[in-house]
């Protein structure tokens, strides 16, 4: 179904869910609000032409609503303003005397639209001056012979009620270099997000966080659309909207679930209690037990998977290919391996497995997995977004050639000479792969790697019984009828998952619905040349 007949059909029940909707929005003003008027509110200042102009992503604020929230304090207010000092002194002047907090991001600098601090000195009537321990700090780093009235001073410039807060580095003990500028309520952050983080990180504890606050939430993960549970959160909130903050978050293209259900509240005992009422009340059938951080619990969840009696058949296939990367770990450092990946669904189980592997055999290992992406020039852009997130997810180094594979490789070679073996996602049923071992050189006519092998023996469905298990993340494409990719103008979806739809048009079920095994690569217009590193998926 495309986006449009999803939305279509999640809003088909619109009058009830606009009642809900109502429900809950008149429910945010009072019950739970008046509940809760100690708790410490938030707005978040996005400062930067940069953004407005679409020229820069902000993605300060996304890291700070989410730290915020962990820390028990309600953003009440996000907003992105450009480099104008009425703007920022206007807004500072108004958030600062609405919410508890006022954190600012962007506009700190050297430069002639760095005016944050004019700004804020402006929103509390207060003049700019030199202070005296940012002036130390500057010369410190950019000379002694700079003028106050130098660009690389004007970070020195503050406004006169300024407190300088200096954060600790968790690690290591030692006080940060640079001090964090407060005025008042306000907290002004760099914009570049890794000095943000970097601050924010060493001093959130101090800032924001009180003993006699906590903040509780529980989630609900259902495979059904809001219209079909409406009647049940109509009737769930009518009970708890006093106690209770309910959230209902549709998601349109999630491979696991359809609907995030949230229960907030300030006490664990009533969101426990809440949470197994609206269990209760929701179909079994509704519910699905989704990880939020398969990545992070991999390790766990694998293990409880192998030892679980309903998950024998699991066992048998993931168990022998577990011995195997641990055998390539033993024989090879991991500085010496690399992983094949091309964004497929095969590596894509590859890759979960031996990071989860790699954190059992090897818990204090810091040395991220090396990966190996043979860019052809032709892969679909879902792909590349797939591989990109999966290298931020699981913390890769990517080695990327680009070519053909054996030219590819011969680069590789050249420019990465410690690598010795790469991890395969070949199964068998792949072409050119049933002579294959679980560790097989490289022809005599191509550059010299071990073929690691652990997937050779499991089966299409296999694949696809790992991953969705696990809720492990993987491409889009898998979900709109594609079950073998290769390149963009050589792959179609599978017409064995072809079907016309209530409204006559054309529809795919995802791979992992397909019935038969062995009609996988039928959406492939031409069959793939042979290739040593072969990871099609």
């Amino acid at each position: 179904m495309n986006p449009v007949g999803r939305f279509l059909k999640n809003t088909a029940g619109l009058r009830r869910l606009t009642v809900f909707s109502r429900q809950l929005q008149g429910r945010r003003t009072t019950g739970f609000a008046m509940a809760n008027n100690s708790r410490q509110t938030a707005g978040v200042l996005i400062i930067g032409d940069e953004i407005l102009k679409g020229h820069t992503q902000d993605t300060n604020s996304f890291f700070l609503c989410k730290e915020l929230y962990d820390l028990g304090v309600k953003v009440e207010r996000v907003l992105v303003i450009g480099d104008d000092v009425k703007t920022i002194a206007d807004e500072i002047a108004k958030f600062s005397s609405a919410y508890t907090h006022v954190v600012t991001s962007g506009g700190i600098g050297p430069t002639h639209d760095d005016i944050t601090f004019e700004g804020v000195a402006k929103a509390f009537d207060e003049p700019i001056q030199a202070h005296p321990e940012l002036v130390r700090l500057c010369r410190h780093y950019f000379g002694d012979d700079k003028d106050l009235s130098s660009p690389e001073l004007k970070m020195a410039h503050v406004p006169k009620s300024a407190r300088l807060l200096y954060g600790v580095n968790e690690t290591t003990g030692e006080r940060h270099p640079y001090p964090l500028v407060c005025v008042h309520n306000v907290y002004v952050f760099p914009g570049i997000p890794k000095l943000l983080r970097r601050a924010f990180k060493s001093l959130k504890t101090e800032l924001f966080q009180r003993a006699d606050m906590s903040f509780h939430m529980r989630e609900i993960y259902i495979n059904h659309w809001e219209m079909d549970v409406a009647d049940i959160l109509n009737n769930f909130n009518t009970e708890y909207k006093d106690t209770v903050l309910l959230g209902s978050y549709p998601e349109l293209d999630h491979s696991y679930f359809k609907v995030k259900l949230t229960l907030e509240t300030n006490s664990q005992e009533t969101v426990d209690k809440a949470h197994a009422k609206l269990i209760q009340m929701l179909p079994k059938e509704f519910i699905v037990s989704y990880d939020k951080d398969p990545v992070g619990n991999s390790v766990q969840r694998l293990q409880q998977l192998l030892v679980a009696p309903e998950s024998a058949h699991i066992s048998g296939f993931v168990g022998p290919a577990m011995s195997i990367v641990e055998e390539a770990l033993d024989r090879y450092p991991l500085s010496s391996i690399c992983l094949g990946f091309n964004g497929g669904k095969d590596c894509t189980a590859l890759l979960h497995l031996v990071h989860t592997v790699i954190k059992r055999k090897l818990p204090q290992q810091e040395e991220p997995l090396q990966i190996l992406y043979v860019d052809t020039k032709r892969s679909f852009p879902e792909l590349e977004t797939f591989i990109t997130e999966s290298v931020q997810r699981y913390n890769l180094k990517v080695l990327r050639v680009t070519g053909p594979i054996k030219e590819a490789l011969q680069v590789l070679k050249e420019q990465n000479p410690r690598i010795q073996a790469v991890f395969m996602g070949t199964r068998q049923s792949d072409p050119y792969a049933n002579q294959l071992g679980a560790f097989s050189m490289t022809d005599s006519n191509w550059p010299q790697y071990m073929r690691v092998n652990p997937m050779l023996h499991w089966s299409y469905h296999d694949v696809w019984e790992f991953l969705r298990t696990l809720f492990v993340p993987y491409c889009r494409l898998y979900d709109k009828g594609y079950t073998s990719v290769g390149s963009k103008e050589g792959t179609d979806p599978n017409p064995a998952l072809r079907y016309i739809n209530s409204r006559g048009e054309v529809c795919y079920h995802p791979a992992y619905m397909l019935q038969d095994g062995t009609d996988e690569r039928t959406g492939r217009k031409r069959s793939v040349s042979q290739s040593c590193t072969d990871t099609s998926p």
